[in-house]
């Protein structure tokens, strides 16, 4: 009879643990970003960006999927280590104070843990890689752990995480060619400007709460002239992404990339020109599609070849 039914052990323990792993779930969800791939898609167009040049234009399958989704496993890493090292200061901050860690809903052990797990995986993905791959991905790893505290002790965090968005290239050439041409220090490079273009706009976002609690980055090194200097970067910016095409041998397809790339910074400039918090942003989530055209740019080029 339906009163005399006894639930099984297996279904005891998912009555009594299964809401509680869902509450976990989400509270981890949400402290590796996953509600929030911006992030992911910025550290990702650099490497596909070197995948494809390094390829000309036919990158192995197998190696882009590595590609992404360590881009996804070292992301989500890179936001709780992130979490983890600013455990003191995001509960002062009105953009972070909700987050799991800051607010109580997750442990620093579990944090912890979790970044072990991830950064893990990534690394059993690039075991499927050669192994100047391998080493090049313990340097990565090392400038992803190291970067959330460089804010601590210099006002140039934005460019530290640029090395660290950045080491996907040499990377994704060592594992097309087996080597780390000269091309590929320029497209390192580019990522490099390009990071810390969008960060210094990310970090006006929150500077008035930084220089309450301490914490240093390049929106507050640059003070009043963080819009001209951001300007320059982005002209380094071109003028290295015109060193590279040059250098790869790309032609009109990628320039017209560039050309879109650029009316999209200028978009950008006019987006952070009252320094406007919410509209400076909106030019950080913005940049995804500069680095979407940059890359359209290579593909298209290869393609009409």
């Amino acid at each position: 009879m339906q009163g005399d039914w006894q639930p099984t052990l297996k279904e005891r323990l998912v009555l009594r643990y299964w809401p509680q792993l869902r509450v976990k779930a989400r509270e981890y969800a949400l402290l590796t970003r996953l509600n929030r791939p911006i992030g992911a898609y910025l550290l990702l167009w650099p490497a596909l960006w070197a995948l494809w040049i390094a390829g000309n234009g036919r990158p192995h399958g197998w190696i882009v999927a590595i590609f992404i989704l360590g881009t996804w496993l070292t992301r989500s890493a890179g936001c709780a280590i992130n979490d983890y090292a600013d455990r003191h200061f995001d509960p002062h901050v009105r953009r972070t104070r909700q987050r799991p860690l800051a607010a109580g809903r997750v442990s620093e052990r579990e944090v912890l843990i979790l970044f072990g797990a991830l950064m893990g995986i990534s690394f059993l993905l690039v075991l499927f890689l050669n192994w100047l791959t391998v080493g090049l991905s313990v340097v990565g790893a090392l400038l992803a752990a190291i970067y959330p505290y460089t804010k601590r002790h210099t006002y140039l965090p934005q460019v530290f995480l640029g090395a660290a968005f950045g080491w996907a290239v040499p990377m994704a050439f060592a594992a097309q060619t087996g080597g780390v041409p000269q091309v590929a220090w320029l497209v390192f490079l580019a990522a490099v400007l390009w990071a810390t273009v969008y960060d210094t706009m990310y970090a006006m976002v929150d500077r008035e709460d930084d220089l309450k609690i301490g914490v240093k980055s390049t929106a507050i090194l640059f003070g009043e002239f963080d819009r001209l200097i951001i300007g320059v970067l982005q002209l380094m910016l071109l003028a290295t992404l015109i060193a590279l095409g040059i250098q790869a041998g790309l032609g009109r397809g990628y320039y017209a990339g560039l050309a879109v790339a650029t009316g999209l910074g200028l978009y950008h400039q006019l987006l952070i020109r009252d320094r406007d918090p919410d509209f400076c942003l909106r030019a950080f989530l913005h940049n995804n599609w500069l680095g979407l055209a940059v890359f359209a740019g290579i593909v298209v080029d290869y393609l009409l070849r």
